[in-house]
């Protein structure tokens, strides 16, 4: 808006765009909310004094360490790098391996060729089930789009 003197007033004169953007609404609703979130989080704390029981449970230690499975196409068998042979001689090895009350507990990801048939992943897979490993996991790649 144009005020005072200067190329006449009156009902012809010229006003200016203004094209600032007011934020002082802005501000005051920030401010608002503000303050109720300052009144409204020490609200949302428990502050009730609680005398806890003691537990007996033992508490868990680190997950065991994942073992690595491999197999490829011919049938060779491999834990982690080490190749071990054959599918047949994989629970005797993991037997040695990993210690009886360890076997629940084992995390095992199996991994193999895309070109290997089926019959011999679920034959490695009934091999682990048979010598008492239950947790196996199967690796894939991930697709990229």
């Amino acid at each position: 808006m144009k005020l005072g003197a200067g190329g006449g007033g009156g009902k012809n004169a010229a006003f200016d765009e203004n094209s600032e953007i007011n934020v002082t609404p802005f501000v005051d609703v920030m401010l608002v909310l503000l303050i109720i979130f300052m009144v409204a989080a020490p609200l949302a704390s428990v502050n009730v004094k609680v005398e806890l029981p003691k537990s007996n449970a033992n508490p868990e230690g680190n997950p065991n360490k994942p073992v690595f499975l491999s197999l490829q196409q011919n049938g060779k068998v491999y834990i982690g790098d080490n190749p071990i042979g054959s599918i047949e001689e994989l629970g005797a090895k993991l037997e040695k391996e990993i210690p009886p009350e360890a076997r629940d507990t084992a995390r095992i990801y199996l991994r193999s060729d895309q070109t290997t048939q089926y019959r011999k992943v679920l034959e490695l897979m009934n091999r682990l089930r048979d010598a008492g490993f239950y947790k196996v996991a199967l690796v894939g790649e991930e697709l990229v789009k």
